[in-house]
């Protein structure tokens, strides 16, 4: 059921005509209340695509009554014109729900560059307001899958509440964020203030700790959005970590579906003078193609490890340092230990752990390897 699994929201998703393919390219997310709270985040990237620069105005009251979402076309680097159909498509949403504009999230995703075609988008905002409902979750859900191998969709549950969500994305996986939309919906009560507490806190430990190939996207968008439906006010503890607990759910989809990945590598960074620290050491060894090469074919090259370490500005002593990969500490004290060839990589999922012996935080940074099918896929996304 995913986004419409909560109580108060109906979902859609049609094709618009966007994907020469014929697909589903355009979702709806309603929530019809009794509560209208809402919280975002949004890429950092400097450079944002018209739907980033359009939401972010609107999420500012705390209020979002719907999301509109289209795959296809990111809508990012298309002049005037390419803003001027982001607000007429969240008008469109708007004259159709008798709500303000300003209060629909918009969302794109896609080629950069790619002038999205307005009526499409138009007919596809009426087509999806008819077919709007309870059950549609699924079809919004496939709806907004660009690479995607499959959809990406979570439900948790609550003591008489719920979360549901759906997430797109499988490549340019950094943070902050990853080339990801996100809608998550719930049907408890929370204040909007409260959900933006609980938001930054879920997507601190699972969105942005989740590194692919070390490229931001210009559109990526996480919403969330509380309608009240069940009338039950959790603690907000309670509720973060439900939150937090979808948010990880979908990173980890999201990583499962990472483009033409054999491995799905956890990095757990031990013992760091700081949390920050440990995330920065985590994300060096994620980004290095060398590493990431090293586990595509099967190497347990710790050295390209080390060498990752030795480029932050973390606190460590560099004749110290232990590493251990699926297990096996093949690093102690920054010299060979037990035999590389003994660690078996030949399983999708690999561990690094890496000791900096500087203090008492950690921190787990996620990634996947690199590979001919990675560099194939994005070699001819555009044709």
């Amino acid at each position: 059921m995913s986004v419409t699994q909560p109580q108060g929201f109906r979902a859609a998703g049609v094709a618009a005509g966007l994907k020469s393919t014929g697909a589903r390219d355009l979702a709806l997310v309603v929530n019809d209340g009794p509560r209208f709270d809402s919280a975002s985040v949004f890429t950092t990237n400097r450079c944002k695509a018209n739907p980033v620069l359009w939401s972010q105005e609107a999420v500012k009251d705390g209020t979002v009554r719907a999301v509109v979402l289209n795959s296809g076309g990111a809508n990012c680097y298309t002049g005037p014109e390419g803003f001027q159909t982001t607000h007429a498509v969240a008008e469109q949403v708007a004259g159709h729900l008798g709500i303000g504009a300003i209060d629909v999230v918009v969302c794109s995703t896609g080629l950069i560059g790619l002038r999205n075609d307005r009526q499409s988008l138009l007919d596809g905002v009426d087509a999806a307001h008819a077919a709007l409902s309870s059950d549609a979750g699924l079809d919004a859900a496939e709806a907004i899958m660009t690479t995607d191998s499959v959809s990406k969709q979570v439900v948790v549950e609550g003591p008489g509440w719920s979360i549901g969500g759906m997430a797109k994305g499988a490549g340019m996986l950094a943070p902050q964020l990853a080339t990801m939309l996100v809608v998550l919906t719930t049907d408890a009560v929370v204040e909007a203030a409260d959900l933006d507490v609980a938001l930054r806190a879920a997507t601190r430990v699972s969105f942005d700790r989740l590194d692919s190939d070390g490229c931001m996207s210009t559109n990526d968008t996480v919403t969330v959005l509380a309608s009240g439906a069940s009338g039950i006010t959790p603690s907000l503890p309670d509720f973060t970590d439900a939150l937090t607990q979808a948010c990880t759910d979908l990173a980890m989809q999201l990583l499962r579906d990472a483009e033409g990945a054999d491995h799905e590598i956890a990095i757990t960074v031990l013992n760091a003078a700081t949390e920050d620290e440990a995330v920065e050491v985590g994300r060096s060894v994620a980004r290095s193609n060398l590493f990431k090469a090293a586990v595509f074919g099967n190497d347990a090259n710790w050295g390209r490890v080390l060498a990752s370490i030795g480029t932050t500005d973390a606190a460590f002593d560099p004749v110290d340092l232990d590493v251990a990969m699926n297990g096996v500490w093949v690093c102690k004290s920054s010299g060979p230990h037990a035999d590389p060839t003994t660690v078996d990589l030949t399983g999708r999922e690999v561990s690094v752990t890496i000791d900096l012996k500087a203090g008492s935080e950690r921190a787990t940074v996620w990634t996947n390897d690199l590979t001919h099918a990675y560099v194939h896929e994005n070699s001819a996304y555009s044709s």
